[in-house]
């Protein structure tokens, strides 16, 4: 069977939220994009993954017209709790820097933009098989093929890699022209989804002697929590009186106490930190994922990877309609501007929450005195509260 040529001017590989609202972004323009992706819709759709939009990425969404279901459907939150100590303490983000985050699972941010470009008649390809890209510093060639088995070359101008955190489109960078930092934390999070009511109206990031613990939420009747745990730690030898005892020895006290039900997942998530520069090499740009990653503690990974899509689809836009390349030629730096930002937003976020494996009594009472003057300074509070809900920029 022969191998069946297209050509376009942008090819995307990855169809997560990244990939697919870069291809979004560049048909309001009126540009063309391809975007292939090796999951299917359903598997892709099915990923759970954090829920926490900066008011950015939420102005994005609607503003752009992938859909307004954020506003409906999403939880605003405006603000958090910092519990330590059995005592709650509130960080008011609206008070503070005069802004909101909204809980709105990715799965639905997906669901919203696979609907949007399918309306709109764009062009992604799920399920795909056997891709290779060719001629990175020149004109891009994306080899692949379909579910039916037939072979496509797909001929772009631009590739952009928005494939993830195992990226394939990475791994073709040089290994001489690339930079990867990478930093490994020695816990995980045993995550839950309940059958319980809420126990709070927003989020709970509480720090105790026994690990960190988050209370989120998800429904009226379902939610999602987490709970510090050793990486290699088995889900099968937790049963619900064992994980409901731990969340409560890490979050109860002084008049709160925790709504249980039963689990209906659990799962362990080991994470890190993660930046490959540069996020170009010749005509490839990285996005998201597939150039960096962060723990969840700062809720930044999602909202990181629409920034960088939006600063790129400024290039890629400005290139189309003047021809000049100093927007795509500065892509690299000013997205890496903003992820260096939430690297060190997240890890201070992470230490600050965490116990580290054999931290002793000065490490704890060290701790402790941080947390206090986050919560008694006004301007730690809103340092807090501008980089939870989203810096200033492109967003």
């Amino acid at each position: 069977m022969a191998r069946t040529t297209i050509t376009t001017q942008v090819a995307i590989m990855g169809a997560g939220p990244a990939g697919l609202m870069l291809s979004h972004l560049l048909a309001t323009q009126g540009l063309e994009s391809i975007v292939v992706e090796i999951r299917s819709r359903h598997e892709i759709q099915k990923t759970v993954r954090a829920g926490i939009l900066e008011h950015g990425t939420v102005n994005l969404l609607v503003d752009s017209g992938v859909s307004d279901r954020v506003l409906r459907e999403g939880d605003r939150h405006d603000g958090i709790e910092l519990r330590f100590n059995g005592e709650s303490h509130r960080i008011d983000f609206k008070d503070l820097v005069g802004e909101s985050v909204w809980l709105y699972p990715q799965t639905d941010v997906f669901a919203d933009l696979a609907a949007r470009r399918a309306a709109d008649g764009g062009d992604v390809r799920y399920s795909v098989t056997d891709t290779s890209v060719q001629d990175l510093e020149g004109k891009p060639k994306v080899w692949f093929a379909d579910a039916d088995g037939q072979e496509f070359e797909i001929q772009a101008d631009f590739l952009v890699g928005a494939d993830g955190s195992r990226s394939y489109c990475r791994r073709q960078v040089p290994e001489a022209l690339r930079i990867q930092y990478f930093h490994e934390y020695p816990f995980a999070w045993f995550g839950i989804l309940a059958e319980a009511p809420r126990s709070s109206d927003e989020l709970i990031y509480a720090n105790s002697a026994h690990g960190f613990a988050l209370i989120s939420q998800r429904t009226e009747k379902v939610q999602r929590m987490y709970f510090q745990c050793d990486p290699k730690e088995n889900v099968a030898e937790w049963e619900d009186g064992r994980i409901w005892s731990e969340f409560g020895k890490r979050v109860n006290g002084n008049g709160f106490e925790l709504k249980e039900g039963p689990v209906l997942e659990k799962m362990v998530l080991p994470f890190r930190s993660f930046v490959h520069t540069p996020m170009r090499h010749g005509n490839l740009f990285l996005a998201g994922d597939a150039a960096h990653t962060v723990p969840p503690t700062g809720a930044k990974g999602l909202n990181l990877a629409i920034h960088d899509v939006k600063v790129l689809f400024e290039g890629l836009d400005s290139f189309y309609s003047t021809g000049s390349t100093a927007l795509l030629d500065s892509y690299s730096d000013r997205a890496l501007e903003r992820v260096w930002k939430a690297q060190h937003f997240s890890y201070w976020m992470t230490s600050m929450l965490h116990t580290v494996p054999g931290a002793g009594d000065f490490d704890r009472a060290r701790q402790l005195g941080e947390l206090h003057s986050v919560v008694s300074s006004r301007h730690a509070r809103a340092y807090l509260a501008e980089s939870y809900t989203g810096w200033p920029g492109a967003l």
